[in-house]
C-alpha cells in the first residue's frame, strides 16, 4: 500500500471543520448563522475529542505503534491533530472576539461585562441572583477534607482563589470549584436596556459579579472560567445477552470518562493549573487557553434568545410531497407509483404519515422498522405505540448503541415494550445503521407489503436539517427483500438472497468493487463511464485504490464528500480523473448518493452507509437502487446540482485541504437553495 496515496482520516475530519468555521467566518452569511455555525464548529471539536482523540489516547497508552494506510502512527497523528486544533480554536476566538461581537454590538444584540452594567442592571442581576441562581450554586471547597471534586463532561465551572478576610477558626481552603449551572438556566442571562437593544450576560460573569455574597468573610484573589472534556468512548459491558442493561451501565460509566482536554481563562494562577493538570492526570499537550469565552457550543443559546428575524436564514418551509396531496389515501398513492422524497425541502411529514396512517388503519396487520436515532418526543415512536394498541403485530430494531443517543433510545425501547412491541437490539457485535420500514396491508386481492428505504433517521428533528433522501415503493420485490431483512435482524436467519438489497457487512463493499470496476473495464473499452457517488465520509482504502484503478482506466469520477476524505484527488498518474468537492451550508448534508453509467445503462443507488470500515465492517448497512425512469432522472439532476455549485462548495485539494470554487463569469449557483426552489416551483419531485 502506498501511504503517500492516503490522507490522514483524523486531519481530513479537521479540514472539514475549518469548512464549518469559515461558514462563520464568511461576511455573506447572515450574523446569527455565523454565530450558529462558530456553535456546530465547537460541538464538532467536542466530539472530536471525546471520541477520535479518546481513542487516540488509548492506542498511544497501550503502547500501538502501528501506522495507518497514510503511515502515521497514533503519536504522530496526536500530535499533527494538536497543532491543528490549536490553530483552529485561535481562529475561532478571533473570528468572535474581532468580527461577529463587534457586529452583534452594532445591531443592538450586545454582550456586556460586569463593569458595563448600568445601576438598573446591577438592581436586576442582584434580584436575579438572590432568588434564581444563588439557591442552585454550590460552592465547593477543596481542602484535605474536601476532595477535589469531579468535574462533568462538558461542565463549564468557576475555579475561585480565595483566603480568609480575618483570622478564623472555621477551616477555610484556598480553591473553591463552582459549577455553572448553564444546562438549567440560561447561559445568556437577557438584562433590561432602556434603549430597547437585547443585552445579556455570561451566566459565569453573573456569578462572579456576586462572587463576595457566595464567599462571605472571605478575599476573592482570582476566579476563571474552566472546562473538562472526558473519554467518551461506550464499550458494553456485561453479558451480551443483557445488552440493555450492559448499556445502561455503560452510559454511568461514560460520565466518569477520563479527562482529554482542558480549557481554560488565560490568566489562571500557574499553581492552580498545575493543581488542575495533576487532578485530571492531564499534560501540557492537553490545554487549551480560552480567550476572553468558553464553550463556544452554548451559543445555540445565544442564536434561539437573539429574535432579530433579519440576521437570520430567510425561512424555507418545507414542501408537501404532491404525489401524497392528490391521491386518496397514502397506499393507493404508493401503489400508483414509487415516490421520492428529498428532505429537507419535502416535509417529513410524509414520513410521519406513513407510520401513523399504518398504526390506525384496519387493514394493516403489522409493521417492521429500525430505529437508530430516536428524538424524545418521537412522534414515530408515539404511533409505533399506538399501533400496538391497535392489535398489530410492531417488530422495532432499535439500535442502543446510536453515540449519544442512547438514552433517548433506551427511554423508547422501554416504552414500546411495555405496551407489547417486539422490541430487539440487532447483532451482536454490529450496530444497526439501516433505516428501513415495512408496512403490511390485507387488501382486496390479498397481502400487500409497503415499504419505506432512507438515507436519514426516523427523527423529526433532524429530518429538517439534514439533506436526505427517502424512497416509498410497493414493488414486491422490495417487500420481499424487507421481509428477508427483517427476519435477519430479528431472528437471525440467513437471508435466501436479496432482489435489489446490497447488505453490509456481507457484501455492500463488493458490490461496490464490483461495480467500480465494471466502469473501469467500460471505459478501456472506449463505452461510456462514469461514477458519481456523494457520501459523508470516504476513508476505506480498498474503495480508495478501486477509484484510483478506475481513474487510470479513463472513468470520470465526481465525488461530493461532506466530509472525511482520504482519497487525494487531481494527483498526476494516481488519480487524474478524481475531482472532489465537499458542500458545507445551512443543511447538514447527509444522503448517500452512488451513480455508475454502465455504458449508457446507469444504475443509481441509495444508501444508509458511507465508505468508511465501520460502515462496511462494523454495521448493518443497505444500499438500494432507485428503479424508476423518471425519479432516477430526479436523483441526477440532484447530484449535477450539487456539482454546480459555486457558492458553497469547496474543491478538494490533493493535501486534504480545500478552496472554494467560484463561478467564473457564470451566474453564482447555491445548490441547496436550487434544489429548494425546483423541488417546490416545478415539482419536478412529484
Amino acid at each position: 500500500m502506498n501511504t503517500d496515496a492516503f490522507v490522514n482520516r483524523e486531519l481530513s475530519w479537521l479540514e472539514f471543520n475549518r469548512r464549518v468555521l469559515e461558514e462563520a467566518q464568511d461576511p455573506s452569511v447572515p450574523l446569527l448563522e455565523r454565530v450558529k455555525f462558530l456553535a456546530i464548529f465547537s460541538t464538532n471539536l467536542d466530539e472530536c475529542f471525546m471520541v477520535r482523540v479518546a481513542t487516540l489516547k488509548r492506542r498511544i497508552e497501550v503502547g500501538d505503534k502501528a501506522p495507518g494506510p497514510d503511515g502515521l502512527t497514533a503519536a504522530e497523528t496526536m500530535a499533527a491533530m494538536a497543532a491543528r486544533i490549536h490553530e483552529l480554536v485561535d481562529e475561532q476566538h478571533r473570528c468572535f472576539l474581532e468580527e461577529i461581537q463587534p457586529l452583534l454590538a452594532a445591531e443592538g444584540i450586545v454582550l456586556l461585562r460586569p463593569k458595563e452594567t448600568s445601576e438598573e442592571q446591577q438592581r436586576f442581576l442582584e434580584e436575579y441572583f438572590r432568588r434564581t441562581l444563588l439557591p442552585v450554586l454550590t460552592p465547593l471547597a477543596v481542602d484535605p477534607s474536601h476532595p477535589f471534586p469531579y468535574l462533568g463532561n462538558r461542565s463549564l465551572c468557576l475555579v475561585a482563589s480565595v483566603r480568609p478576610s480575618a483570622p478564623s477558626a472555621l477551616p477555610h481552603s484556598a480553591l473553591s470549584v463552582i459549577h455553572i449551572p448553564s444546562q438549567v438556566l440560561p447561559r445568556f442571562v437577557a438584562l433590561p436596556d432602556p434603549a430597547g437593544k437585547q443585552v445579556f450576560m455570561l451566566l459565569e460573569d453573573v456569578i462572579r459579579l456576586h462572587l463576595p455574597t457566595i464567599y462571605n468573610g472571605y478575599d476573592i484573589l482570582s476566579s476563571q472560567a474552566i472546562r473538562v472534556t472526558r473519554d467518551a468512548i461506550l464499550e458494553p459491558p456485561g453479558r451480551p445477552e443483557d445488552l440493555l442493561a450492559s448499556i445502561e451501565e455503560s452510559l454511568r460509566e461514560r460520565r466518569l470518562g477520563t479527562a482529554v482536554r482542558l480549557q481554560h481563562d488565560g490568566d489562571l494562577p500557574p499553581d492552580i493549573l498545575a493543581t488542575l493538570l495533576d487532578e485530571l492526570e492531564l499534560s501540557p499537550e492537553d490545554l487549551y487557553e480560552d480567550k476572553g469565552f468558553t464553550a463556544f457550543s452554548d451559543l445555540f443559546q445565544l442564536y434561539a434568545a437573539a429574535n432579530v428575524a433579519r440576521l437570520k436564514d430567510r425561512p424555507l418551509p418545507p414542501h408537501p410531497v404532491p404525489a401524497f396531496e392528490h391521491a386518496p389515501d397514502i397506499w393507493s398513492a404508493i401503489r400508483a407509483q414509487d415516490v421520492l422524497v428529498h428532505h429537507p425541502y419535502h416535509t417529513f411529514d410524509a414520513v410521519t404519515r406513513f407510520v401513523r396512517e399504518a398504526a390506525i388503519d384496519p387493514k394493516v396487520l403489522a409493521i417492521k422498522m429500525t430505529l437508530y436515532r430516536v428524538s424524545p418526543a418521537s412522534p414515530i415512536a408515539h404511533a409505533l405505540r399506538t399501533a400496538v394498541e391497535n392489535g398489530k403485530e410492531v417488530a422495532v430494531l432499535v439500535e442502543l448503541q446510536a453515540r449519544f443517543d442512547e438514552e433517548a433510545n433506551i427511554r423508547w425501547a422501554r416504552a414500546l415494550e411495555e405496551v407489547g412491541a417486539h422490541v430487539v437490539y440487532g447483532l451482536a457485535g454490529f450496530k444497526t445503521h439501516c433505516k428501513a420500514c415495512l408496512v403490511v396491508r390485507q387488501e382486496a386481492d390479498g397481502i400487500r407489503r409497503y415499504c419505506h428505504l432512507a438515507t436519514g433517521n426516523y427523527n423529526v428533528r433532524t429530518g429538517g436539517v439534514y439533506e436526505d433522501l427517502g424512497l416509498f415503493t410497493s414493488r414486491e420485490t422490495f417487500g420481499e427483500d424487507l421481509t428477508e431483512l427483517f427476519n435477519l435482524l430479528t431472528g437471525y436467519t440467513r437471508p435466501h438472497g436479496f432482489h435489489h438489497l446490497l447488505l453490509a457487512p456481507s457484501d455492500l463493499r463488493e458490490g461496490l468493487v464490483e461495480r467500480i470496476r465494471r466502469e473501469a473495464s467500460h471505459a478501456r473499452a472506449g463505452r461510456p463511464a462514469r461514477i458519481i457517488a456523494k457520501m459523508n465520509g470516504l476513508a476505506d482504502p480498498r474503495l480508495i485504490e478501486e477509484l484510483y484503478e478506475a481513474s487510470g482506466a479513463g472513468v470520470r469520477i465526481d465525488l461530493i464528500v461532506r466530509g472525511i476524505c482520504c482519497l487525494r484527488p487531481e494527483v498526476p498518474g494516481l488519480s487524474d480523473n478524481i475531482r472532489v468537492v465537499s458542500i458545507v451550508d445551512r443543511f447538514l448534508e447527509h444522503a448517500r448518493i452512488f451513480y455508475f453509467e454502465n455504458a449508457g445503462e446507469p444504475e443509481y443507488l441509495l444508501a444508509s452507509a458511507d465508505w468508511m470500515p465501520r460502515n462496511l465492517d462494523r454495521r448493518v448497512e443497505i444500499a438500494f437502487p432507485v428503479l424508476d425512469p423518471g425519479l432516477q432522472a430526479q436523483v441526477r439532476e440532484i447530484l449535477e446540482i450539487q456539482l454546480a455549485d459555486t457558492v458553497k462548495a469547496r474543491r478538494i485539494l490533493p493535501d486534504g485541504s480545500s478552496v472554494r470554487i467560484v463561478a467564473d463569469g457564470q451566474p453564482a449557483l447555491r445548490s441547496q437553495e436550487r434544489l429548494y426552489e425546483v423541488t417546490g416551483a416545478y415539482g419536478i419531485f412529484a
